[in-house]
């Protein structure tokens, strides 16, 4: 296993459609000259557990064939080891992906773009926090935990098992805006608490989740700092009146939205269960901190200002 790539399949990304192209993927992922092996587990637990087990042997990559879901987990495994992690997108938001500059929808191009580091040897150095407020310990994640009424309705779409696909989260909406109410949260940012009753709050490595939602437009992932909105208190009128500006980002212009920058972030929100990634994590209070260069990513450099994160 040392030096091969080792791509971990999420089978049920589209329901199965992305499979199709798996093939062709493993061609031009041995484009790199490597040998490439496969994991495909038979439970997200049984995924992760192989993973751990394939980056305990140094390969030369390890790549996530799925969408941000599978991404997480895969992170559970890479983050903070010197095995670089490549990401080919097949689901159905993939803002991770999209936000490191990988093309969103073409997985094909994604496994050039891993091919041609691993040939070269190059990575670009990006960040990744860590829940429980200390950088040794806890569940990784690279995108955005949001707390509040968005995931309320993540709680809500989990329970719901039609319609399929993003018209659930939809449904789910709808069904939440009827017990739509403000949260009092306690808002913790590098030791400086914030009271305040607000609708969401979301702690940012980079910009968008929810496919495509710009929740933290300025969000960077090799600054070292985590991006923190705070959607204050407001009437459900004018909640959705300013929620479809987040696709364009300029939801961050309303006198209701506070953005800061921290490196370690706790929120407090009594009845809040929080997503990171996509991803269940828990019921607040949440601490996470940011770990600068947590991951050896195989993803383009910035074309936004200076590039400082390849090695």
């Amino acid at each position: 296993m040392p030096g091969e790539i080792v791509v971990l399949v999420n089978p049920a990304a589209r329901g199965g459609r992305t499979m199709r192209i798996l093939d062709p993927v493993i061609r031009r992922l041995e484009q790199s000259g490597r040998r490439v092996s496969v994991i495909v587990g038979t439970s997200a637990e049984d995924a992760r557990e192989r993973a751990v087990s394939a980056v305990a042997e140094a390969p030369g990559a390890l790549v996530a064939f799925g969408g941000d879901g599978l991404v997480h987990l895969a992170l559970q495994a890479v983050a903070g080891t010197p095995v670089p992690f490549g990401i080919i997108p097949a689901g159905t938001g993939n803002d991770i992906a999209a936000a490191l500059g990988i093309p969103r929808r073409d997985p094909l191009s994604a496994a050039g773009i891993v091919a041609g580091m691993v040939a070269d040897g190059t990575t670009r150095a990006i960040d990744a926090a860590r829940l429980g407020g200390d950088p040794g310990s806890g569940e990784w994640f690279a995108g955005v935990m949001a707390c509040g009424f968005d995931s309320k309705v993540n709680e809500r779409a989990n329970t719901m098992t039609w319609p399929p696909g993003m018209a659930r989260y939809l449904v789910a909406l709808m069904r939440e805006l009827r017990s739509y109410a403000p949260i009092p949260f306690t808002i913790t940012l590098d030791g400086e608490a914030v009271e305040q009753e607000a609708v969401l709050a979301a702690v940012a490595n980079t910009s968008s989740y929810g496919a495509g939602m710009r929740v933290c437009p300025d969000a960077r992932p090799d600054d070292g700092l985590l991006d923190v909105l705070i959607l204050g208190a407001m009437p459900r009128s004018e909640f959705l009146r300013v929620f479809p500006r987040v696709y364009r980002g300029a939801h961050v212009g309303h006198p209701g939205v506070t953005v800061r920058r921290a490196r370690s972030v706790t929120l407090e929100a009594a009845g809040v269960i929080a997503y990171a990634d996509g991803e269940r994590v828990g019921p607040a209070p949440l601490s996470c901190v940011i770990v600068p260069g947590a991951l050896r990513m195989m993803a383009p450099a910035r074309t936004d200002g200076p590039e400082s994160g390849y090695r």
